[in-house]
C-alpha cells in the first residue's frame, strides 16, 4: 500500500467512526424523546386496566415499597430493570380500598428477590393486618425465605413454599457490618484529620481507625438487638411461636430445607409447581389455574389510590429523603431548595397542615439550619407533624426535632446527636504515591489550611475544635427546645448515639410509634376534620421527569469508585487521584456541603 491510499484508508476510517459516533448520539436522543414520551403519556392516559375481578398479586421481585413513587428510572428500563417504586401512602390506601373492594378475592405476596428493607415493611404489613379483617385472606408464597421477606410473609393467614431444594432458605436474623480504611488510606498516604463532640459520633471513624471503638460497637449492638426485637416478635407471634423458639431455630440452624419451613410451623404446606397453581385456582374458586385473573399489585395502586383528589382543603407531605447539602442540588434535601419549598406550603392558604416525612442519615449543618428555620415558621401557621422513614438521624433530627408530633417506626434509626468534622491531608500522597511536589505561597499563616497538602497545626485543630464544640451546644439546644427538655437530658441521649425508633420513645426522642399513614389520620383531625377522604393530599417536592433523571445521572460518579477500584486491581497512584479529586470537591464546596457535618456515620441495609 502506498502514501497515498494509506492515507484515503484513514480517512476512509476516520469518516466512518465520525457517521457512526452522530449515528449512535442520534439514536441517543431518539431513544431519551421515546421514554420521555412514554412516560408523559403513562401519566397522563387512562388509569390500567383491571379485570372486574381477581387476585391482588404483590411481585417483591418487581416492586420496592419507598417513601413516595417514583418514575421508573429510563436507564435502568434500558437494562431490562422494571421494578417500580410505589409510595407508602400510596400502598396503604390501596390496600384499604381493596379490603372493601368486592373485584378483590385475595391477596398474594411472592416474597422471593424482595429489595425493599425492613422498615417500610413495617408499614405494609400494618396494613396488611388491617386487610385480613375485612375477612378477605393474606396468601404467601416464597422459594427462599430470608429473615426480611419473611416478616412480610409471616402476616399472611396461610405460608406456601417450594417442594423444590437448593433454594437459599437461610433465616440468619439480621446484620449490620462496618467498613475500615485506615491501612488502605496509610498505604495511599492519606492522614485523615477527625475532630468531633460525642463519644458515640463514630462517623469518620471508618477512616482513622482499623476497627470500631467500644462506645461504637455498643450502639451498634443495640441497634440490632432493637430491631430484632421488633422483626422478631412480630414475626414470632403471627406464627404462635415464642421469640425464644424462633431465635432457637435461627441460632441452631435448624430453618435449612422446605421441611423445616412446615416442622417448626413456620409454613403451612410443601408445594409442587403444579400443586400451587392449583391452590391459588382453588381459593379463587376456579377450577383451573388459567381461568384465574390476577391484578397487578402497581397497576392497582396506579388504578385506585393514585387518582387526584378534589377537595379544596389540604393536607401537604413534604418528603425529606437523601443527604442535607446546602444549594439547590435537586437530588438530595438541598438547603436552599427546601426552604423554598417549606415557605410556598407554608404561604399557601389551601393547605392547612404539613406531615414532614423524614428519611435521611444527615448532612450539613448549614443547610439543615435553614429548613429547620422554615419549619418552625411554618408550625406559627399550621401544625406539622414529623413522620419518620428508614432514617431520621444527626441532621435529620435536627430538622424535624420541633415539630408538633413526630411518629416513627419502630425501626427507624434516629437521634445521632452529634457533630463531626473531617479534613484530610494528601501531602504524603502527592510526595510519595503519586510523585508530585508541592509548594505553598500564603498571604497569611492559616491561608492553606484547608488546601488538604499539609496536617492542621495545634492552633488549627483547636480552631476547628471550637467550631465543633459550637455546633453541637446549638444542637442539643435544638433539640431541648423542640422537645421540651433541659440541655442536660438531652446531652445524656445525645452524643452522637443513634437509636431505633423503639427506644427514642422510651427516651423522649419521638412521641409515637406509627407509620405514615397514622401520621396523616393524626394530622387531619389536628385540622379539623379527623376523615382522610375529605382532604386533598398533596406532595412535595415535585417529581422529576424522566427526561430529568437521565440528565441527573449522566456523568455522575460516586466517591466510593474510589474502594471498588481497588477490588479491580487499579494501580494505587490512580485510586490516590481519585480520593483527592473527591476530596476537593466536598472541601471547595461548590454544592455547600461544608466542612462540620450532623450526620450518621453509615447507611444499614437489611434484608
Amino acid at each position: 500500500m502506498d502514501m497515498k491510499e494509506f492515507v484515503k484508508w484513514v480517512l476512509a476510517v476516520l469518516c466512518g467512526l465520525l457517521i457512526w459516533g452522530i449515528v449512535k448520539t442520534i439514536m441517543f436522543f431518539m431513544m431519551i424523546g421515546s421514554l420521555a414520551a412514554a412516560s408523559a403519556s403513562m401519566g397522563s392516559g387512562s388509569a390500567p386496566l383491571l379485570p372486574k375481578e381477581g387476585v391482588l398479586i404483590m411481585d417483591m421481585s418487581k416492586i420496592v415499597f419507598s417513601d413516595r413513587s417514583t418514575p421508573q428510572d429510563p436507564l435502568a428500563m434500558l437494562q431490562g430493570n422494571f421494578v417500580s417504586q410505589i409510595g407508602l401512602w400510596e400502598s396503604v390506601k390501596a390496600i384499604r380500598i381493596a379490603a372493601e373492594d368486592p373485584g378483590v378475592q385475595y391477596i398474594l405476596i411472592k416474597t422471593d428477590n424482595m429489595s425493599t428493607g425492613i422498615t417500610p415493611l413495617e408499614e405494609i404489613r400494618k396494613a396488611l393486618t388491617e386487610f385480613r379483617k375485612s375477612g378477605k385472606a393474606v396468601i404467601a408464597y416464597g422459594e427462599s425465605f430470608t429473615s426480611g421477606n419473611y416478616y412480610l410473609a409471616s402476616v399472611a393467614d396461610k405460608i406456601y413454599t417450594t417442594s423444590h431444594h437448593g433454594g437459599m432458605d437461610f433465616m440468619l436474623g439480621i446484620n449490620g457490618s462496618m467498613v475500615f480504611l485506615k491501612d488502605l488510606l496509610d498505604k495511599l498516604g492519606v492522614n485523615v484529620q477527625l475532630i468531633r463532640h460525642g463519644k458515640y459520633k463514630s462517623a469518620g471513624e471508618m477512616f482513622v481507625k482499623n476497627e470500631p471503638s467500644p462506645e461504637n460497637l455498643e450502639q451498634n449492638q443495640a441497634m440490632i438487638d432493637s430491631m430484632w426485637e421488633t422483626i422478631g416478635t412480630e414475626t414470632a407471634e403471627s406464627r404462635g411461636l415464642s421469640l425464644d423458639s424462633l431465635d432457637f431455630f435461627i441460632d441452631n440452624l435448624s430453618i435449612a430445607f422446605p421441611e423445616d419451613w412446615v416442622r417448626h410451623n413456620l409454613a403451612d404446606e410443601i408445594l409442587s409447581t403444579d400443586g400451587f397453581r392449583a391452590k391459588i385456582a382453588t381459593l379463587a374458586s376456579k377450577d383451573d389455574y388459567k381461568d384465574v385473573k390476577f391484578m397487578n399489585f402497581k397497576d392497582y395502586v396506579t388504578a385506585k389510590a393514585n387518582k387526584p383528589g378534589s377537595a379544596k382543603q389540604k393536607i401537604a407531605i413534604i418528603y425529606a429523603e437523601g443527604n442535607i447539602v446546602d444549594g439547590d442540588n435537586p437530588n438530595a434535601i438541598s438547603g436552599d431548595r427546601y426552604a423554598g419549598i417549606i415557605a410556598k406550603v407554608r404561604a399557601d392558604s389551601t393547605v392547612k397542615a404539613v406531615v414532614f416525612r423524614v428519611n435521611s442519615p444527615g448532612g450539613a449543618v448549614l443547610a439543615a439550619s435553614k429548613i429547620k428555620e422554615q419549619i418552625d415558621l411554618t408550625r406559627a401557621v399550621k401544625p406539622v407533624i414529623a413522620s419518620y422513614g428508614d432514617y431520621a438521624a444527626s441532621g435529620g433530627y435536627w430538622i424535624s426535632n420541633s415539630c408538633d408530633r413526630i411518629f416513627s417506626d419502630a425501626t427507624t434509626l434516629t437521634g445521632s446527636i452529634g457533630v463531626f468534622s473531617m479534613i484530610p491531608d494528601f501531602s504524603k500522597t502527592l510526595k510519595e504515591v503519586i510523585r508530585i511536589n508541592h509548594t505553598s505561597v500564603n498571604s497569611h499563616k492559616h491561608s492553606d489550611m484547608l488546601s488538604l497538602t499539609r496536617p492542621f497545626d495545634a492552633e488549627e485543630i483547636a480552631w476547628m475544635q471550637e467550631h465543633t464544640e459550637d455546633i453541637y451546644g446549638r444542637f442539643v439546644a435544638n433539640v431541648a427546645e423542640g422537645r421540651d427538655m433541659t440541655v442536660e437530658a438531652v446531652d445524656a441521649i445525645a452524643q452522637g448515639r443513634i437509636w431505633t425508633g423503639a427506644e427514642a420513645l422510651e427516651i423522649g426522642l419521638v412521641d409515637e410509634i406509627g407509620t405514615l399513614s397514622d401520621a396523616l389520620a393524626y394530622t387531619a383531625g389536628l385540622a379539623g376534620d379527623a376523615d382522610l377522604a375529605s382532604w386533598n393530599i398533596v406532595s412535595y417536592p415535585k417529581e422529576l421527569t424522566p427526561f430529568q433523571q437521565i440528565l441527573q445521572q449522566m456523568g455522575q460518579k460516586a466517591p466510593e469508585e474510589a474502594v471498588a477500584n481497588l477490588l479491580k486491581g487499579t494501580p494505587f497512584e490512580t485510586i490516590a487521584q481519585e480520593i483527592i479529586e473527591w476530596q476537593k470537591t466536598w472541601v471547595q464546596n461548590p454544592q455547600g456541603t461544608g466542612l462540620v457535618f450532623a450526620r450518621m456515620p453509615y447507611v444499614i441495609d437489611i434484608r
